[in-house]
């Protein structure tokens, strides 16, 4: 059996859940795509509770945060691991003038929130005429 070894990992671990604090947000991973006449952007959030869940837009920025609270325990339960980054995360992207940002959808399922942003009508390719008579031709759009 192979093991990789990362000495780098647990560092990683002990620095990402400190800089995750309710005072001070931490990045969340995301993935961005396009799917047709749709921007997707994909952001993970396991865990996270729908209503924790905050998204802004204000002029062309996107806001995103969400806020992971540790599980009330009983007194009799003693937390042997924790390994799970708690606190509010964050990710603010700059959206391009191209998207239509009155009609974003969003979406939250297994962990994993969605955005669906359209292409604005105005920034879609489109044909352009020519007009015009006696062999001056003019350009409309």
């Amino acid at each position: 059996m192979l093991m990789r070894t990362d000495p780098f990992r647990e560092m990683d671990r002990i620095v990402q859940q400190l800089s995750g604090t309710w005072s001070k947000p931490s990045v969340m991973p995301m993935d961005a795509y396009r799917e047709g006449d749709m921007y997707v952007i994909a952001f993970d959030l396991p865990g996270v509770n729908p209503e924790a869940v905050d998204i802004d837009v204000e002029r062309n920025m996107l806001t995103v945060k969400a806020e992971r609270r540790p599980v009330t325990q009983a007194d009799s339960v003693k937390m042997e691991l924790s390994e799970r980054p708690l606190g509010v995360f964050s990710r603010q992207l700059v959206l391009a003038d191209a998207l239509d940002t009155e009609r974003i959808e969003a979406d939250y399922e297994a962990g994993v929130l969605t955005l669906r942003i359209p292409i604005a009508e105005r920034a879609k390719p489109r044909k352009i005429s020519i007009g015009g008579e006696s062999g001056r031709k003019q350009i409309s759009g």
